[in-house]
């Protein structure tokens, strides 16, 4: 295992990372403040409780899993894009490095980044509501756990993206409805029964749930459930990356 290159890889993310710290940082803090003012005096007002939990709280778990995901996708696709747009991609490719450490690079320091943000977000939201962890081991498994499968989803993108637009394509148009149609700031057991039926089939239902679970011991689908969704998603976004270096799809052309 080269470490060196590995960490080389990592600490160059990093500090792309550090040198934008107002968009990095800042921005995901200042809209997850707005998202706590908005939902939490306006539905928060209306809704006071969901199964004995305040709303404040409530959706705490949410916002947090809305933005690591985003943050996740983002820096892992534009990791491995920009050096594909620049045409640095083939020093990469040519280091003596495997597919596997590049990729743990690259995805590890998104994972990184989006966690630090993640517990950033948590933080802020001790300023804004009372909370309290039931499972922290639980709650920081499922973090990291989903930290890595959506930045290797976001590495996916990154390679399969001819453009800046097919960039935010998919994170726009897909990923950010699914968050917010899979109970992020609501209860799914508050729907009608055929939505309740449909929302099943949402993947980050079983993600949010999971993880709000380890915050307050509720969940709108079993613990056993959410887990094994999030291992099979790490276990289908690994064969898709597998693939795409065993045939260079739009990495060697």
């Amino acid at each position: 295992m080269n470490w060196n290159g590995i960490v080389a890889i990592w600490r160059f993310e990093m500090a792309r990372f550090f040198r934008s710290i107002v968009q990095s940082i800042v921005s995901p803090v200042l809209s997850t403040s707005l998202y706590f003012v908005v939902f939490g005096a306006a539905i928060g007002s209306r809704i006071e409780e969901v199964e004995g939990v305040s709303y404040g709280a409530f959706i705490v778990p949410g916002l947090i899993m809305l933005t690591v995901l985003q943050q996740s996708i983002q820096n892992a696709g534009f990791g491995i894009y920009f050096p594909k747009f620049i045409g640095t991609i083939f020093e990469v490719l040519s280091a003596p490095l495997s597919a596997f450490e590049i990729v743990l690079g690259y995805v590890g320091a998104a994972a990184t980044k989006s966690l630090m943000i993640g517990c950033i977000i948590l933080g802020t939201s001790f300023f804004f509501v009372d909370i309290t962890i039931q499972h922290p081991v639980w709650m920081i498994g499922f973090l990291v756990l989903t930290a890595v499968s959506f930045a290797l989803l976001g590495f996916i993108l990154g390679i399969w993206a001819r453009s800046f637009e097919q960039l935010n394509l998919v994170p726009l148009l897909v990923v950010t409805p699914l968050v917010f149609l899979g109970g992020s700031f609501y209860s799914v057991t508050m729907l009608p029964p055929f939505w309740q039926t449909v929302s099943m089939f949402n993947p980050v239902l079983y993600l949010v749930s999971g993880f709000r679970w380890a915050f307050f011991g509720m969940a709108d689908v079993p613990i056993a459930a959410s887990l094994a969704a999030i291992v099979f998603f790490t276990g289908a976004c690994l064969a898709v990356v597998w693939w795409m270096f065993r045939t260079g799809y739009r990495l060697k052309s």
